[in-house]
């Protein structure tokens, strides 16, 4: 893994967070030049990028994600924000979200989720942070309330777009895994939205429906 960041504190203590969790980081950098230089180097599982780095510390980390994406389809990208972009959330995954992680910055220091997330895209899978999720949920109440869906199926389907499991929901909510296929069926049918087995595509599915 290649962590790329401007700030030698938070790129160490990724780089710690990640080797403790058993992941092997090949090499870190500090602006998006020496990040595409060692990606192409190393060809990592998954780079962990800083959205704004420098020079202009505005979008150099989303645009060498997406360049990543690119050249490199076997290496997994995670973009780490200090706050809510959704815009950008929406363009990194796009319309292949497999592979793809959005996480807030803050999410770094919860050791073990953040290590959960980094394995997931790895695997080929997404992970979108938790409070993106519930910021673009909120957002899509405000606009058109998610009348037909249960309180239940709104927990469900925020946890789908983090880009869980049936039996990772099953853990979060502390219920059967019967009971989340059920709901899962429930929020498809109620969103006019195709089931699929592959968790990406669930995230893919979720995010359609935010947008529209």
């Amino acid at each position: 893994m290649i962590v790329a960041d401007d700030s030698v504190l938070l790129r160490e203590g990724v780089t710690r967070l990640l080797e403790n969790a058993g992941h092997e980081v090949v090499g870190q950098a500090a602006d998006r030049e020496e990040l595409m230089r060692k990606a192409r180097a190393h060809k990592p599982d998954v780079a962990i990028i800083d959205i704004r780095m420098p020079p202009t510390h505005t979008d150099e980390g989303l645009q060498a994600a997406r360049t990543i994406r690119k050249e490199l389809p076997g290496t997994g990208v995670v973009v780490l924000s200090a706050y809510i972009e959704e815009a950008y959330a929406l363009e990194l995954l796009g319309e292949n979200p497999a592979g793809v992680g959005y996480l807030l910055k803050d999410r770094v220091w919860d050791g073990d989720r953040f290590a959960e997330a980094v394995r997931r895209v790895a695997e080929g899978g997404s992970a979108l942070d938790p409070e993106v999720v519930s910021h673009m949920l909120g957002r899509r109440r405000v606009h058109a309330p998610l009348e037909g869906l249960t309180s239940r199926e709104h927990d469900v389907l925020g946890l789908m777009a983090e880009g869980r499991s049936n039996q990772a929901i099953a853990d979060a909510l502390v219920i059967s895994g019967r009971a989340v296929e059920k709901h899962v069926a429930s929020i498809f049918t109620k969103l006019h939205l195709p089931p699929a087995p592959e968790d990406h595509r669930r995230v893919l599915a979720v995010l359609a429906f935010l947008r529209s």
